[in-house]
């Protein structure tokens, strides 16, 4: 077996296409569009890479099939937000094999090595603002979006490398009919008392509403353990990308006297459809996303945060309750909220009042260089 760097397009291709051949046969994995990975992984496409470096690796058996594979990824933004010596790995995938997962974790370890850093981080694919954790306990359902999955032995494989626990990451599963009376009561009295509105996104002037979440998003998150901000171009992006599934009343701004001083966001989980086109390929298997697409009836609560200054007062359950009454209007009853810090407290114990359950947890691994 050799690790063969990914240094042209077939390279990134194979690198591509490992995980559709790897979990060929497993329900729960769901298959991205493989162009949408081509602009994930790639300088000029995606602005991540304004701030951040990444070198892709595969393992290559003598046969010439693939048998992992793994990216080693370099942000300077993590770096000027934390002030340490963290990078991170990504993208891993591998079949049930010590000696080809220690291959991949030496060599992008190695290649973190010698641009000076002392830890390797992960997994996140490419950032903690994207895809990131290892999936090590689930409620036997597909991820939800924009969320990873992996066999279940790939936690063994870290463990018997040498990782250890950085922190856990819970998803929480819950929805029904109707929100909780009592929680409906709570945020009409907050909304009174504190004289705050709520208004749905307008997606006509979507440009402008982005705008507004650029000025919310890094205020209401910055706290956060592992937090790295957001650029403007990186929200553009992501804006773009998530346009064509966005429903408005499921994007709802908190104002109070003016101002937006918090904002919910929920998506219809388009991984109910996505799950159906095996392939990853656009052609024909977009007609098989737009077929399942009508019949997606969960969504994603996929961000949730009030700026510093009026945590605590019941605005963030005004939104819960909102978005939660929205969906289910839009035949989403059901749903997936998070991820959350497991030292999040505040955040966890809300989940939980409204009924919600851990139903997935995801582990950052840390392994000191």
């Amino acid at each position: 077996m050799e690790i063969v760097p990914v240094s042209d397009g077939r390279g990134l291709d194979r690198f591509i296409a490992f995980p559709y051949d790897h979990y060929r046969d497993d329900p729960l994995w769901v298959p991205q569009l493989r162009r949408d990975m081509h602009t994930l992984l790639t300088p000029g496409k995606n602005p991540f890479f304004e701030h951040a470096e990444a070198q892709y690796w595969t393992a290559r058996r003598p046969d010439g099939r693939t048998a992992g594979r793994i990216g080693a990824i370099k942000n300077d933004a993590h770096t000027r937000e934390h002030n340490d010596q963290v990078g991170f790995y990504g993208f891993f995938e591998s079949i049930n094999d010590q000696p080809v997962a220690n291959a991949l974790f030496d060599t992008a370890a190695a290649w973190l090595r010698a641009r000076g850093f002392d830890t390797m981080r992960g997994p996140m694919s490419p950032s903690i603002n994207d895809e990131c954790g290892l999936l090590i306990a689930n409620d036997g359902r597909p991820p939800s979006l924009m969320m990873p999955y992996n066999a279940p032995y790939y936690e063994a494989l870290h463990r018997h490398y040498g990782f250890v626990k950085a922190k856990d990451l819970f998803a929480y599963e819950g929805g029904g009919a109707v929100a909780p009376e009592r929680l409906l009561r709570l945020s009409r009295r907050v909304m009174e008392r504190a004289g705050v509105t709520l208004r749905p996104l307008n997606k006509k002037r979507f440009t402008a509403e982005v705008e507004l979440v650029k000025a919310l998003y890094n205020r209401a998150w910055e706290k956060n353990w592992g937090f790295v901000p957001l650029t403007e171009a990186e929200i553009d992006h992501l804006a773009k990308q998530l346009k064509p599934i966005v429903v408005p009343e499921l994007v709802l701004f908190a104002e109070r006297a003016g101002e937006v001083v918090g904002f919910g966001v929920a998506l219809p989980d388009f991984n109910v459809a996505l799950l159906h086109n095996r392939s990853g390929r656009f052609f024909p298997g977009i007609l098989k996303i737009l077929w399942h697409a009508r019949r997606i009836d969960r969504a994603r609560v996929l961000l949730l945060g009030v700026i510093p200054e009026l945590r605590g007062r019941g605005i963030d359950g005004v939104l819960y309750a909102q978005v939660w009454s929205n969906c289910v209007k839009h035949g989403m009853p059901q749903g997936e909220g998070g991820w959350i810090l497991e030292d999040n407290a505040p955040m966890n114990k809300a989940a939980e009042q409204l009924g919600f359950r851990v139903s997935k947890t995801y582990r950052l691994y840390d392994k000191p260089l």
